[in-house]
């Protein structure tokens, strides 16, 4: 059984109606007890750091989730979802995350540009990605595939090891996928980047 976490701040159905594509048994729960007899969880992310730590803390969310992680269980991570895996987030002030992967949250410097066009941020639409690990759940993917983005923030790890994917957006080289153990996560959103992201939800699944 694969739980996407319910805490009023995700992109649920869409992940859900994913992986019961491709076959696998899918349930998005709003009960933290769910993710004590799990086999995996994905914990997805929509909008503000500080608005998703928050409610996955008031939920009751984040001590059953060290729980699974600690007992070797994979977990993945979407967008804001990977963002809170990190240290922390400088998005409205300093927020914790969860502490998992060593690393920061920013913000995408003001007047990047490409060429002799100035870049927007939020970073929205389509983008290739640098596989820098052969990270098991992008099995199948390959280099310069394109995936879906939608976000002002980026993540920038401690650890170079923990970087599996990369992406480019103006000057700025951002981490867009990290993975350690059974611990991986996605800057972009698999569940808009069609067949690729399909097949990173394939590759989960399969673990």
């Amino acid at each position: 059984m694969i739980t996407i976490i319910d805490y009023e701040m995700g992109n649920l159905r869409s992940v859900e109606k994913a992986f019961e594509k491709l076959g696998y048994a899918a349930r998005v729960s709003s009960n933290p007890k769910d993710l004590l007899t799990t086999d995996k969880i994905v914990l997805p992310g929509v909008g503000a750091f500080r608005d998703c730590i928050n409610n996955l803390r008031a939920g009751g969310f984040v001590q059953p989730l060290l729980q699974h992680v600690d007992s070797g269980k994979p977990l993945l991570g979407i967008c804001v979802g990977m963002q809170m895996l990190f240290d922390e987030s400088e998005e409205f002030g300093r927020h914790l995350g969860l502490g998992l992967v060593p690393g920061r949250v920013m913000r995408f410097p003001a007047g990047m540009k490409e060429g002799a066009e100035r870049l927007k941020v939020p970073h929205m639409g389509w983008n290739n990605l640098h596989i820098r690990r052969p990270a098991p759940f992008l099995k199948g993917t390959a280099d310069g595939s394109f995936v879906y983005f939608v976000h002002s923030y980026f993540c920038s790890a401690d650890n170079p090891a923990d970087v599996a994917a990369t992406c480019r957006y103006g000057d700025v080289e951002f981490c867009a996928a990290v993975w350690r153990d059974n611990l991986m996560a996605t800057q972009f959103h698999p569940e808009k980047s069609q067949a690729v992201g399909l097949n990173i939800f394939d590759q989960f699944g399969k673990m």
